[in-house]
Order: structure tokens, then C-alpha cells, then sequence
């Protein structure tokens, strides 16, 4: 009688949060990682599917993207299963597209309705975004957003403030810190973190922004060209070493504008390497200088990350980030979210929001992924049996009842 449904077997796992690098197993059992372990003998599993090259990760997760695509007028959003699955990516976070106005349809129509998995932090914003309603201090009400982030913990990760920027200059009806001060306010009465998107302009700057934020609270975009994070050295700054000393996080959110070469090289360089990778997906640049989980961290690992770090800060990091370090490991148990990754060698070309160019001589692409257990992207076919092996009537193999439907 065999043990597991199925068992990846030859395959390098690399899952730091369980200190595993190195050739090793995996098997699953219905909807959980059942062993990870070397040499597991195909005997004990209904199937064992070859993954010998690959590397095996904890499946990606992407704390900035946008995926609330059902919200009219449209966010940009895309639609999340058409673009994570194929990017190893099994857990996504949008960042306050929907504010307290629209969460309930946000989950009704898309998080509740998408195999990936979805969480939320809510926008500052009770309207969300994109709209002038986000130069708007009525619209910023701290315990409304609270509200939600409260009534549905097990959707919503914390609160986002971003785009308040205002055109003209600040004034008394636009308080240069009001979308921060208000969004700290929610975070402080919800009990969870900030996400921070922000603009260095006269009247508020960059250092005073991360003095307000408080340990764990996340600034996303850090290499944006706005953000003075370089010293006259072309160094990171002291002041981003002290922030991080004092527990605030700075996230990539690479986005269609946020991620700079001329940024991100020098301040990693100089031992500032951004502490979880995610891309701020969205319609605008899907196909564009963003593409995809996995072309942003090829960017990273061919900036000299090593890789063990690249998948941590795609995995672990950002789960921990969110308050759910129950995900981004395969710890025998957790559900089976899994990411077949192949690292490929050549010369690539990677293009940042200026549209320069760094070159580069690895690549990883996505092969497999598995999101609680079920096989819902495979590349190659390697869970499948070549045509000649299978049943005459291999249909079946797809529509076990026999039932073709249209």
C-alpha cells in the first residue's frame, strides 16, 4: 500500500526557513507536504514524478500586486491565476486596491473565487485606488479601515497608504502627512503592519517617513528613483541601516516606475539588499519591465544575490512579513504550496523602469507548481504519461467519470 499521492523525486530543495539546501525528496499527501527527505523510495508513493535539475522552493509569494480585477471602473489589476501559477508564485498579497468601500466585493468576486491565495492590505483610502478620491483627507478614515482588516483577519494581512501626493502644494485641506499619519492610526488599532508607498517631496521627506513607521511596518518600492537612499558616495545612506536596525522592512515592489538599476546596484553593493522581492503586478507593466515574479528575481540573483537568498526573500521573508509564517516553507504538515524552478544559464538581458539594461547569465523559469496539493501548472507534462503508455481511452485520465464536457 503506498504512503503518498505522489512523490517529487531528484530534485534540489532549497528552503532556508527549514536551513535545507541540498538534493532532497518531497512527497504529498492529499493537500499537505507529507516528507522531505533524501532517497524516498518510489514504492511509497502512487506516482513519482522526476524533477531531477530542478529546484524545489516553497511556492513564491508576492506581497505587491494588484488582483481586485472585478472593480469597476477597472484598477489596472489582473486577473491573479492567469499570472501566478506560471511563475511558481502561490500566494499573492494586492496592495490596496480595495478600501474599506470595496472590500467585501474584493473577496466576494475574487479572493473567495481564485485558487491562488489572496490577502489584502486595505487601503487608508475607503474608495482605494485609482482616482482623485486619493488626494481626498475625508476619504482617510483610520478606524473604518481597522474595521475590516479586524472583521476578516484571515484575508486581510494590514493596512496601505499610497498615491497622496497632491499636485498643487500641500495645504490645510491637505496635510502633508495626512494618508501616513492616518494609515499609522489603523495599523495602530488593527494590530497590523503598514505598507508604505510614498513620494519625497518638499514639505515631507524620506527620513522623516521612516522615523513615523513603526518595527515591522514595510516600505515597499525602496529603490525607487525618488528615495535619497545613496550617500554623496553613491553608499547607502546610515539612515536606511539605522531604519532597518530599528525593524522597518523595505520591500522591492519593482511596479512599472520603482526599480532602478542605478538604485538598486550600488545600495546592494554596498550591503543594503532589499529584505523581500515582489513585483507590484499590474496591467501597466505585465508586459512591460515586470513580466513576472521570476524575471524580477532573476534581476536580484543576477545583481550576485545568491540564490538560497533570492528564493528566501520570495518565500520565507515575505510570509513572516504578513504575519503568516506558517507559509514559505515545505515543513512536514503546512499545505502542499510548491514551486518547480529551473535555473537557466546564458546571456539575458534585464530592463529596469528607466528601460536600461543589465545583463545577465542566469535565468529561472517556473516547470511546475503546486498550490495545496494540486498540480495546477506543469510546464513540460512531467506528471503526466507519455501517450503511448496511457489507456487507449485516455481521456479518462482528465474525465474519470468518462463525461467529455463541452
Amino acid at each position: 500500500m503506498t504512503q503518498y499521492d505522489y512523490l517529487l523525486k531528484g530534485g534540489t530543495v532549497i528552503d532556508l526557513a527549514n536551513k535545507i539546501d541540498a538534493p532532497m525528496d518531497v512527497a504529498v499527501s492529499g493537500d499537505r507536504i507529507a516528507a522531505v527527505a533524501p532517497n524516498i523510495a518510489s514504492a511509497q508513493a502512487a506516482q513519482t514524478i522526476d524533477v531531477s535539475g530542478l529546484l524545489v522552493t516553497p511556492g513564491l509569494i508576492d506581497i505587491h500586486a494588484h488582483v481586485y480585477h472585478t472593480r469597476e471602473p477597472e484598477t489596472l489589476s489582473v486577473i491573479a491565476d492567469h499570472h501566478t501559477f506560471r511563475s511558481g508564485v502561490t500566494t499573492v498579497v494586492d496592495t490596496g486596491t480595495a478600501g474599506a468601500k470595496h472590500f467585501l466585493h474584493f473577496k466576494r468576486t475574487v479572493i473567495d473565487r481564485c485558487k491562488t491565495r489572496i490577502f489584502a492590505f486595505i487601503n487608508i483610502v475607503k474608495s482605494g485606488m485609482l482616482g482623485p478620491f486619493e488626494q481626498d483627507v475625508s476619504e482617510m478614515d483610520p478606524a473604518l479601515a481597522a474595521s475590516i482588516a479586524l472583521a476578516y483577519p484571515d484575508d486581510c494581512v494590514g493596512i496601505k497608504t499610497a498615491h497622496y501626493w497632491v499636485a498643487k502644494p500641500f495645504d490645510e485641506a491637505h496635510p502633508p502627512w495626512a494618508a501616513v499619519d492616518r494609515a499609522l492610526e489603523a495599523s495602530d488599532i488593527c494590530g497590523k503592519p503598514l505598507m508604505v508607498d510614498f513620494w519625497h517631496r518638499e514639505g515631507r521627506t524620506y527620513q522623516e517617513l521612516l522615523q513615523k513607521m513603526k518595527p515591522g511596518d514595510i516600505h515597499t518600492h525602496v529603490f525607487a528613483q525618488q528615495f535619497p537612499i545613496l550617500d554623496a558616495e553613491n553608499k547607502p545612506a546610515d539612515f536606511m541601516f539605522e531604519a532597518r536596525e530599528r525593524g522597518i522592512i523595505f520591500d522591492l515592489g519593482h511596479g512599472a516606475g520603482s526599480f532602478w538599476f542605478r538604485q538598486a546596484i550600488p545600495a546592494y553593493e554596498g550591503g543594503f539588499a532589499p529584505d523581500s522581492i515582489s513585483t507590484d503586478l499590474h496591467i501597466g507593466n505585465v508586459n512591460g519591465v515586470v513580466r513576472d515574479m521570476l524575471n524580477t528575481m532573476s534581476k536580484l540573483l543576477c545583481m550576485g544575490m545568491p540564490l538560497g537568498e533570492v528564493i528566501f526573500r520570495s518565500t520565507a521573508a515575505p510570509a513572516r512579513e504578513i504575519g503568516h509564517p506558517e507559509l514559505g516553507a515545505l515543513s512536514i504538515g503546512a499545505e502542499a504550496d510548491i514551486a518547480v524552478l529551473r535555473q537557466e544559464k546564458g546571456e539575458f538581458g534585464y530592463v529596469d523602469c528607466g528601460y536600461a539594461r543589465m545583463n545577465g547569465d542566469r535565468k529561472l523559469s517556473c516547470e511546475m507548481t503546486i498550490r495545496a496539493g494540486e498540480i495546477v501548472y506543469d510546464l513540460n507534462g512531467r506528471s503526466r504519461p507519455p501517450w503511448e503508455e496511457a489507456p487507449p481511452e485516455y481521456w479518462r485520465i482528465r474525465y474519470p467519470t468518462g463525461v467529455i464536457e463541452p
